[in-house]
């Protein structure tokens, strides 16, 4: 299981998603849920290990995003609602800790209750539970959120509404999931999903977007001010329910949540750096670097904090299509790996200051270890070992380039596996046997300048292997289009991955997506090893088998060569006023998804 924006963690073991499956053999109420075994807190918790559970209440975030919105539900398809609106609006049955590898814990639910396979998952909900109005969350509010959610929300919520067979009222206040496939992720799944108050919508159009209908929150924090699509404003609900509950205790600290919005999103450093806002997290290091040395910096009034975290790193870099036929043979894609001199390219673009991504799940516990696969990874690679390519049983190791601008070796290596694949330069040309030239084209988005200028810099040293592609800078909506059709020959691809990666391995990499439009699987990879290798990943019964089956896959996935692979963020860099403050244990997860508004705090 992942997210899209920026992404996830894990402690020293590995792997998939989020609930707790019970040691015992028969079930029983629990008050968490892990992938495998026990989550690590006790019942008898007291608080998350990375919040401070006496954190004093007041104070607020102010933040920035580049960009507009035109909706405030983001539940729907329709509009366009800030992102962490997804967060802040709903509580979910369980909540997910960051000091574990997707390990939930109570939340609207009291107890949890699943069998040795989790063909089932059972929720008890707490009586305390309430939304922003005093009214009661209820099992009606559960089950109308689920329908609602898988058949008329989001389409993020129409693959497990799928494969729930039955959802049944089981008590007062519990409720029971039965699933229609063997998936051990699916209890974990289910225990996430954002819960509405059904009488809210009785009324009104859940599917239409807007301004009009704020969903009435379970969550800590409300809407109390917005100017449509310049920013909105969420305030601390002083009659939460919750803030007793072990797992929210220490969190949701600051009085108010406001996110500032700015057509053009160079503008937001140029707001941190003003006042307007008084946190700001840079997604550059060259930036990071150079422009934070402004007087409040010096004055000690900004501080700088250098979060790192053990997500993996997936995959950044740019996506060859291999459903085209210049980018089926794996020796083109590796001569392309080749020619892309990234030592150049990182000096001239960060003073050789990131580091780079080695495989999909490097930086984790679940990525491919050095050299050739061994114990557990080689067994399960050994049935397939004549379908696979060179470098996955061995060892696959990016090329090393010398940093000049010119790098001899690496254009001769390209030169012979380009030569070896049927193309050889001819009267300065790289063309195959029939004469055709090896063409593609290189697809960016408007504004996408830093990788605007690698790709130049890049198209500089595909010259000397005698290749021009064409390369088309197109606005948001058509690039959307373009890649929702596969209608390119590269173009820069993300790939945010988890510590506990499930089921949207498939929609990343799986056969079925490879040529299904709109899906996520950007270049086209169809290999039934990495299918069997997400099986194995998804089937294990234990931590050990599914960080076998993980380090397995990505063996497969780095050595099929699909993506140029560009810089690793192994850390994160925050900048915020020193009154905003957070606890010294750091969770495995770093600086993810809500944690700063929901862990920090403010203090004079």
């Amino acid at each position: 299981m992942a997210q899209q924006f920026f992404q996830t963690l894990r402690t020293g073991s590995a792997a998939v998603t989020l609930c707790l499956l019970a040691s015992s053999i028969l079930a029983a109420p629990q008050t968490g849920l892990a992938m495998y075994g026990d989550p690590d807190l006790p019942a008898d918790f007291t608080a998350l290990p990375y919040v401070n559970a006496d954190a004093p209440k007041g104070g607020a975030i102010i933040t920035g995003e580049g960009g507009s919105f035109d909706s405030l539900n983001p539940f729907i398809r329709k509009g366009k609602a800030p992102w962490q609106l997804r967060y802040l609006m709903a509580e979910s049955l369980m909540g997910q800790a960051y000091s574990e590898p997707f390990t939930l814990y109570c939340l609207l639910c009291e107890t949890v209750e699943t069998d040795a396979d989790r063909t089932w998952v059972e929720f008890t909900l707490r009586d305390t539970a309430k939304f922003s109005d005093g009214s009661p969350v209820t099992v009606e509010d559960v089950m109308w959120s689920y329908e609602t959610l898988g058949t008329q929300g989001h389409g993020r919520y129409a693959t497990l509404w799928g494969q729930i067979a039955r959802m049944e009222q089981t008590g007062e206040r519990s409720v029971k999931f039965t699933f229609n496939t063997p998936n051990r992720e699916l209890a974990l799944l289910t225990a996430i999903r954002p819960i509405l108050k059904k009488a809210y919508w009785d009324d009104k159009d859940f599917t239409q977007s807007g301004f009009d209908n704020i969903p009435v929150s379970s969550a800590p924090y409300v809407i109390t001010d917005v100017q449509p699509g310049m920013f909105v404003e969420l305030t601390r609900n002083p009659e939460y329910w919750g803030k007793d509950v072990p797992f929210m205790r220490g969190q949701a600290n600051l009085d108010t949540i406001r996110l500032e919005y700015f057509a053009d999103a160079s503008l937001v450093i140029e707001a941190f750096k003003a006042g307007t806002l008084n946190a700001h997290r840079e997604f550059n290091i060259q930036t990071w670097k150079d422009q934070y040395d402004f007087p409040a910096v010096a004055r000690g009034d900004v501080i700088k904090s250098v979060i790192p975290h053990q997500r993996p790193t997936g995959m950044t870099g740019f996506a060859m299509n291999t459903r085209l036929p210049q980018f089926a043979d794996w020796r083109v894609r590796q001569a392309m790996i080749e020619a892309f001199n990234f030592d150049y390219i990182n000096e001239a673009q960060t003073e050789s200051q990131q580091t780079r991504i080695t495989s999909y799940f490097s930086n984790s516990p679940l990525g491919m270890r050095p050299g050739p696969a061994e114990g557990r990874v080689a067994e399960l690679l050994a049935p397939y070992k004549d379908q696979l390519l060179p470098g996955t049983l061995e060892g696959y190791d990016l090329p090393e380039t010398s940093g000049r601008e010119l790098d001899r070796g690496a254009m001769r290596r390209a030169i012979g596996l380009m030569e070896q694949a049927g193309w050889t330069i001819q009267n300065g040309q790289m063309k195959n046997a029939a004469g055709q030239p090896f063409a593609f084209e290189i697809v960016l988005k408007v504004g996408d300048d830093e990788n605007q200028s690698i790709i130049d810099t890049y198209t500089q040293m595909l010259l000397h292997l005698g290749i021009t592609p064409k390369i088309s800078v197109v606005d948001s909506p058509q690039y959307t289009q373009r890649m929702e059709s596969f209608d390119f020959g590269m173009t820069p691809v993300r790939y945010g991955l988890s510590l506990s990666p499930g089921n949207e391995q498939y929609a990343y990499f799986g056969q079925a997506a490879a040529d299904t439009p709109g899906s996520r699987n950007i270049a086209g990879i169809s290999d039934p090893v990495v299918d069997a290798m997400i099986d194995k990943m998804l089937d294990a019964e234990n931590r050990e088998d599914s960080l076998a089956a993980t380090r397995a896959l990505d063996r497969v996935l780095t050595a099929g060569r699909y993506a140029i692979p560009l810089y690793a963020w192994n850390e994160s860099f925050d900048a915020h006023v020193k009154e905003l403050k957070y606890h010294d244990t750091l969770p495995l997860y770093g600086d993810w998804i809500m944690w700063r508004e929901m862990t920090w705090y403010w203090q004079e």
